[in-house]
């Protein structure tokens, strides 16, 4: 068998994710523990509780739900191992892609670097994003029926010298642009008009788009000072969607890139469907976007989800 894994981004994150693994696993457990620790009280309550218990509006924070997502998808790995009794090398894993902040926890898994260095990492990540969202009137819209020419051409239009981009090319007639948020209500407008659906998405900002530079200078920095070893399997960037080179100078251009880059998530998954047909995916928790995702992009796909232990599932 060999596998593939998905790694949820930013928006999964739900009150309780994290806990029946928690409970159900010490290997899931001591990874809670570890990021309480490393953290503290950074985020205003340990991680844990935040995501066992909430608030919604706190977990629900860039740079709140940022560490916490990514944690609880380590939990969730090492909890799966543990509830199968099988070892990491026995999971022959062969890739692993990560929507936007769960390319972190796809390098993660590839031993590109620790968990505490990428829990760090990705604290830094959702600090300086939050920080960068709060400086400018910045926004996200979700055009539903667009693909890359037409959501480009929206974003022509509706510019007018404001910030406008394409962001996120989640699947098929799904593209998500950013932008200021006066550019964004034109482009609600010249979407509807174009006969294509537009949805405001609740964001604190405009990711994936030049609102997002200062973010990307101050996590040059951090990667700089961090470790970062070749990948001991495929991971997909989602900047270029190929895999990352195993020069970790590369790595860390392309995680930095990725702030201001839109991510090529469809184009991702095309990837390792064509190069690894007989793979078996597999979706960490929190959430089961990406198989939902993944039916937009190729239907005969499937795509198993360990939002939770298999006994309560």
């Amino acid at each position: 068998m060999s596998t593939i894994m998905l790694c949820p981004g930013q928006g999964a994150q739900t009150v309780s994710m994290g806990k029946l693994w928690s409970e159900a696993s010490e290997a899931s457990r001591a990874i809670f523990e570890q990021a309480d620790e490393i953290l503290g009280d950074s985020l205003g309550a340990p991680l844990s509780t935040l995501c066992f218990e909430g608030p919604a509006d706190t977990l629900n924070r860039t740079d709140v739900s940022q560490p916490a997502i990514y944690t609880a998808s380590a939990a969730c790995f090492a909890g799966w191992l543990d509830s199968e009794n099988i070892t990491k090398k026995e999971l022959n894993i062969v890739a692993a892609t990560g929507l936007s902040l769960g390319e972190y926890t796809a390098l993660y898994l590839a031993d590109a670097f620790s968990f505490v260095d990428g829990l760090k990492l990705v604290a830094l990540r959702g600090k300086a994003m939050q920080e960068a969202a709060q400086a400018a009137d910045s926004s996200m819209v979700a055009l539903i029926g667009a693909d890359e020419e037409k959501a480009n051409a929206v974003c022509d239009q509706a510019r007018e010298g404001d910030i406008l981009v394409a962001a996120n090319f989640n699947a098929p007639g799904q593209v998500v642009i950013s932008g200021s948020s006066a550019a964004c209500d034109r482009a609600e407008t010249v979407a509807s008009e174009m006969g294509m659906r537009a949805t405001r998405l609740s964001v604190a900002g405009a990711f994936h788009s030049p609102f997002m530079s200062s973010a990307g200078d101050q996590l040059a920095e951090a990667l700089a000072a961090t470790q970062i070893n070749p990948p001991t399997c495929t991971v997909m960037s989602n900047v270029t969607a190929l895999p990352h080179e195993s020069d970790p100078d590369e790595i860390r251009m392309r995680l930095v890139d990725q702030l201001t880059s839109p991510v090529r998530w469809a184009a991702c998954c095309e990837h390792l469907i064509a190069n690894h047909p007989d793979a078996e995916f597999h979706e960490l928790a929190p959430g089961k976007t990406l198989g939902g995702m993944m039916r937009r992009i190729d239907r005969g796909t499937k795509v198993q989800n360990h939002i939770e232990p298999a006994a309560v599932s």
